[in-house]
């Protein structure tokens, strides 16, 4: 009979334990991150009063004879199921949405906790710390490479109050633009000036008439002769009279430089806009000595008369015979020359012979955070028929009184660049790959800037389609010097920090651990668990790798207690508490029983 007390006293004990563990959700139905306990019921070792027997002849086997002495809580379990994600309105909030915990220390890394709730905060001296004062743990950004290294070791996530980032001179300027193949452009320039002196003077230079423009931006596409110098045969052109006709010669284009410039069988042949400057010149000086033939900057051909012999009378009119037609575009342009031109006047004037042209510019930083303006401006230069490769020259410049190592006096010019396209508008190379930009200013001089204008053989960077030529992209990694201005989280737990100049960085970057058995991790108190010799031992990385869940900023994890069950639960172990007390009352009766025969 004190059995039947023994058991209900067990069983009082046992529902009074679980009562205690459903209190306890209770009372943390809205603490952050708090995952409910459930309270593990077992019976106790029962009196065996005789033991099996197995059958033996014609008598069967019997059971075990056992009476149960009770029960009671063997084990405590903790659930990690996930919580429901609130949004919040402070940017430092963090929730994880699958498995995995923070990582807080109060000694600096020595002794390390572990914790779903993300309600963080910085404290005055930056610490990135939880509501009891713990930091935070995880990586911060090395001041010598400027990267967050996950590889390392673990530490006190801080930072420093009222943060800078000096300024950061750029190193390259990545450009990606289309230099139009098109024979119809919209962007363009005149041809280089050309004066009337014999030979290039300074600062001229020569372009090839095959790849020139007119005033409408359509090209001249001109047919160029066939044969051999000492034998050409036909090539497109003009028929050029200074004497109203009676002396006429024809002017046809040759990509032949041996031929170029040159008079054969009375045709003269020009590849540049140089040589038909020179050979009209040449032929109006037969009719007027003292008359000159220029280039102006608005890539129109002058024919100056005012220190002429005689009047010019002009005639210009496309070749037509067996070897060529007429091309138009080419011949009209000179059709604003034809007429009289008296002694004395100056005003007589081809329409604009015009270069496809495309220029892009960019503002790179020095050492000291100052802005200069690299202008790139691209030139098509030639186009080989045969093999179908296309080449534009190219020019950076720089506002004075920077310099890129240019010639004196314009040290901020830097000439002579070439890029190169395949048959496909792909870019086969280029010969300027950077350049030593010096700002003289005070900052850093020699700054050494690379071009990244793409890939060889790829179409990454510089292009050369029939599409109008446009710039789709210009980049450079420099920067002035900024403040920091605010901070937000992402989703691999990275503090980004936005700073005044524009710039945005990893500062740090929050550590996550993840165990082989969460429910052997030891509830610490403050929201917090310790690592037990059956959770297993921390996996540390980022989140969202290897299992770990994904960060959620401005948010926070509730707690999964589900209130209606745990409601539901204390009716159970209160009916359970009352039955169990029950039991003892009717044993107390049968014990009066008892007694009551000896009376």
């Amino acid at each position: 009979m004190l059995k039947s007390l023994f058991s209900g006293v067990s069983g009082l004990q046992s529902h009074q334990i679980a009562m205690d563990v459903e209190s306890n959700n209770i009372a943390n139905v809205n603490t952050v991150g708090f995952k409910y306990s459930r309270a593990n019921f077992a019976d106790l070792l029962a009196q065996t009063n005789q033991i099996a027997t197995a059958p033996q002849g014609a008598l069967g086997g019997k059971n075990a004879v056992q009476i149960g002495l009770g029960s009671s809580v063997n084990s405590i379990t903790h659930i990690f199921s996930q919580g429901s994600i609130q949004n919040t309105d402070k940017s430092t909030d963090v929730a994880i949405q699958g498995d995995g915990f923070f990582i807080v220390s109060q000694d600096g890394g020595n002794t390390n906790k572990y914790t779903r709730a993300g309600d963080f905060k910085f404290d005055g001296f930056g610490n990135f710390v939880d509501n009891s004062g713990a930091i935070v743990q995880g990586w911060v950004r090395d001041k010598t490479t400027g990267l967050v290294d996950a590889t390392k070791p673990i530490s006190d996530i801080k930072i420093t109050p009222g943060l800078t980032t000096p300024a950061n001179a750029s190193t390259q300027i990545v450009l990606k633009a289309n230099l139009s193949a098109s024979q119809i452009v919209d962007q363009y320039g005149p041809t280089y000036a050309l004066d009337a002196t014999a030979g290039l003077g300074a600062g001229e230079k020569a372009e090839d008439m095959g790849v020139m423009f007119n005033a409408n931006g359509e090209g001249f596409q001109l047919t160029p002769s066939s044969g051999t110098a000492a034998a050409p045969i036909g090539g497109q052109g003009i028929a050029v009279s200074f004497d109203n006709g009676v002396t006429t010669q024809d002017f046809r284009y040759t990509t032949d430089t041996a031929l170029a410039g040159t008079t054969v069988a009375g045709t003269y042949y020009f590849r540049t806009t140089e040589e038909m400057r020179a050979g009209l010149q040449t032929l109006a000086q037969t009719r007027s000595a003292g008359a000159t033939v220029s280039i102006s900057d608005q890539g129109k051909i002058i024919v100056n008369n005012a220190a002429g012999a005689l009047p010019l009378n002009i005639t210009a009119q496309g070749i037509v015979d067996g070897n060529t037609i007429e091309n138009t575009r080419f011949s009209s342009t000179f059709s604003t020359l034809v007429g009289s031109l008296p002694v004395g006047t100056t005003l007589k004037q081809s329409q604009s012979i015009n270069a496809a042209t495309h220029s892009a510019s960019i503002d790179v930083f020095d050492s000291l955070g100052g802005k200069h303006t690299v202008k790139v401006d691209y030139r098509k230069q030639s186009v080989n028929t045969l093999n179908g490769t296309t080449d534009w020259g190219y020019t950076i410049s720089v506002p004075l009184p920077s310099s890129i190592g240019g010639n004196p006096p314009n040290e901020n010019i830097l000439e002579g660049g070439l890029v190169s396209f395949d048959s496909n508008g792909a870019v086969m190379g280029y010969n300027i790959p950077s350049i030593n930009f010096s700002p003289n200013n005070g900052a850093a001089a020699n700054q050494a800037v690379s071009l990244k204008f793409g890939t060889i053989g790829g179409f990454d960077g510089l292009t050369s389609f029939d599409n109008p030529s446009g710039t789709s992209g210009i980049s450079q990694d420099g920067y002035v010097g900024g403040d920091l201005v605010g901070i937000r989280i992402d989703q691999s737990g990275t503090l980004v920090g936005s700073f005044s100049n524009g710039r945005s960085f990893g500062l740090a970057q929050i550590g996550m651990a993840k165990f082989t058995n969460n429910e052997g991790l030891i509830t610490d108190g403050g929201n917090t668990y310790l690592q037990s010799a059956n959770s297993g031992d921390p996996i540390i990385g980022t989140a969202a790798t290897a299992g770990r869940g994904f960060i959620q900023s401005s948010s926070l994890e509730g707690s999964n207690v589900d209130l209606s069950k745990s409601l539901t639960n204390l009716i159970i172990i209160q009916r359970g508490y009352q039955a169990n007390g029950k039991t003892i009352t009717t044993a107390d009766t049968l014990l009066e029983t008892l007694l009551g025969i000896k009376r």
